[in-house]
């Protein structure tokens, strides 16, 4: 994660708009349900294709779906049957900040995903 030392806001845009790859994964990151929360002992995970999600904010608030896609590089996520009718009648996915969202249930077929970390100190 990468860790602005600056107070201006201009710098500190910029280092959004430039960040590489594995440093906007971590801002893809959503708040995970309480019965999560207890399971993993984490509060927030970072997202992936398959997560159900419910919507926390703005006009879809309360809403639920399965996530479709989600984009490093421009920092939006999609959820299923989530469109937008736009004026020349096409339906386009909506976009949403991962800031907005928590997580209901995880996709758990990665089995690196949530392997716990054990520290040295743990083992001995």
């Amino acid at each position: 994660m990468v860790v602005n030392k600056t107070v201006k806001p201009n710098k500190q845009r910029k280092r959004i708009y430039t960040a590489k790859l594995h440093e906007n994964q971590n801002r893809l990151a959503s708040h995970l349900s309480a019965d999560l929360r207890k399971k993993y002992k984490k509060r927030s995970v970072t997202l992936r294709k398959g997560d159900v999600v419910k919507i926390m904010r703005g006009s879809h608030k309360g809403s639920k779906g399965k996530v479709t896609r989600v984009s490093l590089s421009k920092r939006y996520v999609t959820i299923e049957n989530m469109l937008l009718k736009r004026k020349d009648g096409v339906e386009v996915p909506i976009k949403f900040n991962a800031s907005n969202l928590m997580v209901l249930e995880l996709h758990t077929e990665d089995e690196k995903r949530f392997k716990q970390k054990t520290s040295k100190v743990q083992s001995k």
